[in-house]
């Protein structure tokens, strides 16, 4: 039976995120929109806490379970939780959200339910910036939305 899961985002930008799984071997669909993004790239990832006590920052680092450097989400070498970017393409207007992404689960070790996801400030450099953040958080800059989630009625 497909596992389908949804986050509300809140913050300095607000948006609503679904996702859905066929199977567990299939690929996690992420569908959505956030408004209110400035113009551009913004990283997109899923930390490793549901815990949003202290705003973004209590969801702690991105979802790592394998202990690997960040990357693009189409590198070997990446965190679970790295999604690469969204991309605005006008300021405070609608941006859509559209991702596959084979790491991340719905169910198993890779599971996000219970997880955080965050939108950055500024674009993911997908681990290639140069930057002494690149091989952590792709120097993606402030949480500026994020939401816990959770399991969606099917």
């Amino acid at each position: 039976m497909p596992a389908k899961a949804v986050c509300v985002l809140n913050g300095d930008v607000k948006g609503t995120v679904f996702f859905s799984q066929e199977n567990d071997k299939a690929p996690v669909v992420v569908t959505g929109e956030v408004s209110g993004l400035t113009k551009g790239k913004h990283g997109f990832h899923v930390h490793e806490f549901g815990d949003n006590t202290n705003g973004c920052t209590s969801a702690g680092a991105h979802f790592n379970p394998g202990k690997q450097e960040h990357g693009a989400p189409t590198a070997t070498v990446r965190h679970v939780g790295d999604l690469g970017n969204i991309e605005a393409t006008a300021d405070g207007g609608v941006t859509k959200v559209c991702i596959q992404d084979s790491q991340i689960s719905l169910s198993g070790p890779n599971s996000i339910i219970g997880r955080t996801l965050v939108v950055h400030a500024d674009p993911d450099d997908l681990g290639i910036g140069g930057h002494e953040l690149s091989k952590t958080t792709g120097n993606a800059g402030a949480r500026i939305a994020c939401g816990v989630i959770g399991l969606a009625k099917s």
